[in-house]
């Protein structure tokens, strides 16, 4: 069996004890063993990322973004590797996982121009004689907590910023998931960076979590994952005036108006609902559906989730692969017996399938008849499990839509203009789509919701400096 090192101040650094990572697809196929890092390991990493801070904060603009630029080209030349990689430990599709990795490539080059365009400016006084310059310069040692539903392109996104910008970096990802970052870390400690810039640490929240949180040499955290969690960060964070950064869950609405094109309405609710599993946080769980075409769009919906094909991930021609792991596959059991519990009406799907290899494999599911106060609608499920929710016309719609304590992704189907344009305006949000998934988004734009989902600057795009920066203003009496 293939066995794996954290890396710590430039050196790969093993433990006694090891994660075991397990494909989904098949349970009988061990990818790897990869080191458990100790609270003590955690600390080294935290000093290592302190150590180089001070060099780093002052290198060459060019030279950081040559090291993001080389670290862009490889992971882009090994696209199909690294995706493989991915669709073996975490389940989504071949396609699916060579995308993800295309995406984390991409994620770095533009990274690498960001940090060539770190902008400031002069300013005249309201006091004669003194010159006013504003710019901005790196927070510091930055602890980047990432989850394990997008194990290459979310640590791409908070690590590519963090390092362009001039901060340092202890990287620990999802302990579920360890080939993705692990292959990550290794391009990254090739590309040029000195020792303890970059540092990775594999393990349980519990044990590496709480360093991170905690250590006043850390000066920012930039997480993503439960909501949970996010609580735990804040608390810690806000009890040190460390700035952290948070992106959680969602319940996501994506609203079908009588006007739509309807085979678009329902390619954007299966596409939005069910691909990559449901286990994104921007999926369509909630379909909000104006009564005149209701029954329409429900049977066709239905149709198409009975042809979707739910196999192993790296099979040709799956469209769905398996949950993530046995406790998730649990989790998402229990959402289907609580909606019937509830009173919703399973139309299709939720129990769990077999196929050639022992899996975690699961039927999507359909809920119909459901209202929003079920907790079906009001609890994120993070599985292949959507509700409809039946309304009489475009203003009960956004009401709906708004009732949540969620406010990452939303969508509305329709030819309206008017309509289009109201959404955009109301819904509670902080990204909206009209006549696409309310899963899919650019790497050049900023990210993040409002409400429970997210907390602080945004990420990606030009955006992430707002994070990744902070503001100073000078005075000088020449």
């Amino acid at each position: 069996m293939d066995k794996f090192q954290n890396l710590i101040a430039g050196q790969w650094t093993g433990s006694d004890d090891h994660l075991i990572n397990i494909n989904p697809s098949d349970t009988n196929d061990i990818i790897g063993e990869y080191a458990k890092g100790t609270a003590a390991q955690a600390s080294d990493a935290i000093e290592a990322a302190h150590q180089a801070f001070a060099d780093w904060r002052h290198s060459s603009i060019q030279h950081r973004s040559d090291c993001l630029d080389a670290i862009g080209n490889e992971i882009l030349a090994r696209k199909d590797e690294l995706g493989r990689l991915l669709a073996r430990e975490e389940g989504k599709t071949l396609p699916e996982g060579i995308g993800e990795a295309t995406r984390a490539g991409q994620i770095f080059k533009f990274f690498a121009g960001e940090a060539l365009r770190i902008a400031g400016e002069t300013l005249q006084s309201v006091r004669p004689g003194i010159d006013v310059e504003v710019f901005r310069q790196p927070v510091g040692p930055i602890a980047i907590i990432t989850p394990w539903n997008f194990p290459i392109a979310i640590p791409a996104w908070k690590i590519a910023p963090a390092l362009a910008f001039g901060n340092t970096v202890v990287f620990k990802p999802a302990e579920l998931v360890p080939g993705s970052a692990w292959a990550l870390a290794e391009i990254i400690s090739r590309a040029g960076l000195p020792n303890g810039v970059f540092n990775m640490i594999i393990g349980e929240g519990a044990e590496i979590g709480e360093p991170l949180l905690h250590d006043q040499r850390i000066k920012a955290v930039s997480f993503t994952g439960s909501t949970k969690t996010g609580a735990i960060v804040a608390e810690a964070c806000s009890g040190r005036n460390a700035r952290y950064q948070l992106e959680m869950g969602g319940k996501n609405p994506l609203i079908v108006l009588n006007d739509c094109d309807l085979d678009n309405a329902v390619n954007c609710a299966i596409q939005g609902a069910y691909f990559s599993t449901g286990q994104r946080c921007t999926a369509s769980s909630r379909l909000i559906v104006e009564a005149k075409i209701h029954d329409e769009f429900v049977e066709k919906v239905r149709l198409g989730i009975d042809d979707l094909i739910v196999d192993h991930a790296l099979a040709d021609g799956t469209q769905i692969g398996p949950v993530v792991d046995h406790a998730q596959l649990e989790k998402n059991l229990r959402y289907i017996e609580i909606g019937k519990g509830e009173g919703a009406q399973l139309l299709t799907g939720g129990e769990t399938i077999e196929r050639s290899t022992p899996g975690f494999f699961q039927k999507p599911a359909l809920f119909v008849a459901t209202d929003d106060t079920m907790r079906i609608n009001r609890e994120e499920i993070f599985g292949p499990v959507a509700s409809v929710i039946k309304v009489d016309d475009f203003d009960q719609a956004i009401a709906v839509a708004n009732n949540t304590s969620f406010g990452l992704s939303a969508g509305i189907c329709t030819n309206s203009l008017r309509s289009a344009s109201r959404f955009k305006s109301e819904i509670e949000a902080g990204m909206v789509m009209v006549n696409a998934p309310t899963a899919g988004v650019d790497y050049h734009v900023p990210f993040g919701g409002t409400k429970g989902s997210s907390f602080g600057p945004r990420e990606q795009g030009g955006y992430a400096k707002d994070f990744y920066t902070v503001v100073k203003t000078a005075y000088t009496n020449p």
